[in-house]
Formats: structure tokens, C-alpha cells, sequence
């Protein structure tokens, strides 16, 4: 290991001084790309085998990663860079398909849907085709099976079944014994994502209760109610995991809480960023980018990430929505707020997400 840190080392310093950047081997990608996509040493590349149809607004790419990948586990997401209109756009997805489809046949699956407005999910719909190659990075994320295996249950809405479609396979393959129930919410039986592959998995997994719930079927929506919950066999000693959109996952949360149920029972994982209800009267302030040699003057309504941005930086980020971490930065002076607890941070030196940190008052970036 020492070997392999004082090689990376050497290599970050090499391409310091040559390429001004810490990754060398990428300097060559432009060229690498055009020879063989697959080559390319920036991020992971993944040709697409395969682009199905779901529902009228769902697809799922079937894709090939390097086999310099690290794989995932079961619950976990990746970003994937995809060019649009002459930009790079990364987005954040769940992996659908479990960990033994990689383990065996090198693939991985993406179930994404449509959003209305969406830049690079109308894009992936409307031009992706078999044989493109995009980039794909590693995996993260704490949505994750309970080990040693608990009762669990599952509630999720229209495309937050992605991560759970890739958990119950994994159980199901795993013969995970404690009972599993999924509520599962969409608008209409047409909206169902996965119906053959649910249906496959309660007919072969007999720990599994499955029940799909269509809210907008009747002449009043039928949402999550006490009474869906009170079915669930030993909800106290359940494992709960919410997916899907905010309105089903916070009535979820306080129909939980009605009964009991821990936050620290409580799992979930989300699409788009949650926040906090800010004071935004005490927000902003300017912000000094130190290396860059910039200053830059905010009000409270944009993040750190959004106001290097606009500055012309380009600093390293992934899901924008605070889950990946990949652009946390050095504060060395200042406070910030986090957008989705609304907790302030010291006034020192640390470590900060540029994606989810509004300043509060002056700040210095070590970018």
C-alpha cells in the first residue's frame, strides 16, 4: 500500500509540473477517446448493451463498466458524465440491478425516468443509444441492507424504486430470511416500473409481501394512510426505508413517528435536495476563493458549489445534493450554513460541502 501512495504521489507531482493537474494519465484522454472511449483514464467508461423501456416515461440502460470498477452494493448510487450539446453534465442515479449481475456478467442497470425540464434525463431518453459510451463513477451511498438481516419494510414511490428493485434481488438471491414488506406507490398501474421483474420476485421470494398502491385511480388520491402501516406484521421491530418523492416520504416519516418507530430506524435516501427552512435575511456575504485569486459578492440565495460557478470556477462536484461528497472543500475562514439541517459550522478551518453550504456572512475557500 505505502508503494502504491508513493506512486500516486509521484504521478500527482509529475502532472503538476507538466500538465498543471494531478491526474497525468487523463491529460491524454482527448486522444485515448477517439482511439477507444473504453481507454480513457478520467473516469470509468461504460458502453451501453442495452436501452429498455420500462413505462411511457421510464428506461432502463443496461451498461458495461471497465473492469477497472470497484463494483457496489445493493441500495448505493453512481454519477455518470454524459456530453450535452458540447457540455459535460454529471447527474446522480441508484443502481437498479443487484451486485451479483456485475459480480457475474459485468453489468450493471439504470432505471431513470423522464423529468419534466430535465436537461439530462430528456437527453438520455431521447438520444442514448446501444453502443454509446458514458462515463460512470464509484459508488456511495449508506442506503444499505440491514447485516445481520432485520425486518424490513420498503416505501417507495414512482422511480424511488430504483434502489430497491437492486436490494430485494439481492435478498431474494441471498435467501435473506427476515420478512420484507414493500408498499409501493405509483399513479397509475401504467406507472408501475419493474412490474414483471416485482411480480418474479414475490413468486419466488416467500418472505417478500408486496403490495402496489396507485393514488391517482380513484376520484380521491389515495395516499399512504395509518392503516397501510398497522397491516405491516411487526412494524415496531421493523427496518424502514424510504424512496420516492418528498410529500410520500414526509407523511411517511410522521406516520412513523405516530407510532414509534426511531429515527434511527428510519433510512432514506432522496433525488433531489431536501432544505431547511432558512433565515435567509441573515445569508450571504462574500466569498474570497483563495487560490483563484477571486472575490465574489453572494445573497444568501445560491450555494457555494452555484457561486464558484458563476465565477467561472470549475470545482469538483457529483450529485449535488450532499450525498457524495466529492466537492467538499477546505473553509479556512468564515460560516456557512447547511442547507439541509440548517446547522451553522464553526468559524475556522474545515472541511465543507460546496453543494449544500450557503455563507453566512464572510467566507475563504481554499479553491
Amino acid at each position: 500500500m505505502l508503494a502504491r501512495n508513493t506512486q500516486h504521489k509521484a504521478l500527482q507531482w509529475l502532472g503538476r509540473q507538466l500538465f498543471n493537474r494531478n491526474d497525468p494519465e487523463a491529460f491524454f484522454d482527448p486522444l485515448l477517446e477517439r482511439i477507444n472511449p473504453m481507454w480513457v483514464k478520467e473516469y470509468t467508461p461504460a458502453r451501453v448493451e442495452q436501452v429498455l423501456s420500462e413505462t411511457h416515461d421510464t428506461k432502463t440502460l443496461v451498461l458495461k463498466p471497465a473492469r477497472r470498477w470497484s463494483g457496489f452494493s445493493a441500495g448505493q448510487h453512481v454519477n455518470i458524465c454524459v456530453e450535452v450539446d458540447g457540455v459535460r453534465r454529471n447527474r446522480t442515479f441508484s443502481l437498479s440491478s443487484s451486485p451479483l449481475l456485475w459480480r457475474d456478467q459485468g453489468l450493471v442497470t439504470l432505471t431513470i425516468k423522464r423529468l419534466p425540464g430535465g436537461l439530462v434525463t430528456n437527453w438520455l431518453h431521447d438520444h442514448l443509444q446501444t453502443g454509446a459510451v458514458i462515463g460512470m463513477g464509484e459508488a456511495f451511498g449508506d442506503f444499505l441492507i440491514p447485516e445481520p438481516a432485520r425486518p424490513v419494510l420498503f416505501i417507495a414511490g414512482g422511480s424511488g424504486i430504483t434502489p430497491v428493485l437492486s436490494q430485494l434481488e439481492t435478498m431474494a438471491a441471498q435467501d435473506y430470511r427476515a420478512p420484507v414488506t414493500l408498499l409501493y406507490f405509483v399513479r397509475t398501474r401504467d406507472d408501475i416500473i419493474a412490474r414483471e421483474k416485482l411480480r418474479a420476485l414475490e413468486a419466488r421470494y416467500s418472505a417478500l409481501t408486496l403490495n402496489i398502491i396507485a393514488t391517482n385511480e380513484s376520484e380521491e388520491p389515495r395516499y399512504l394512510r395509518d392503516r397501510d402501516l398497522e397491516a405491516v406484521p411487526g412494524i415496531k421491530a421493523r427496518q424502514v426505508y424510504l424512496c420516492g418523492p418528498k410529500g410520500l416520504m414526509d407523511l411517511a416519516r410522521d406516520l412513523l413517528y405516530r407510532r414509534g418507530i426511531a429515527d434511527s430506524d428510519i433510512h432514506s435516501t432522496f433525488f433531489s435536495v431536501p432544505t431547511a427552512d432558512l433565515d435567509r435575511a441573515t445569508l450571504g456575504g462574500e466569498v474570497q476563493f483563495e487560490t483563484s485569486q477571486l472575490e465574489v459578492g453572494s445573497e444568501g440565495d445560491a450555494t457555494l458549489l452555484e457561486i464558484a460557478e458563476a465565477a467561472g470556477l470549475t470545482p469538483r462536484h457529483g450529485c449535488r445534493m450532499g450525498i457524495c461528497h466529492q466537492c467538499s472543500c477546505r473553509k479556512t475562514t468564515g460560516t456557512v450554513i447547511n442547507r439541509l439541517t440548517g446547522q451553522a459550522s464553526g468559524p475556522g478551518e474545515e472541511n465543507v460541502q460546496l453543494c449544500i453550504s450557503v455563507p453566512r456572512g464572510p467566507v475563504s475557500l481554499d479553491l
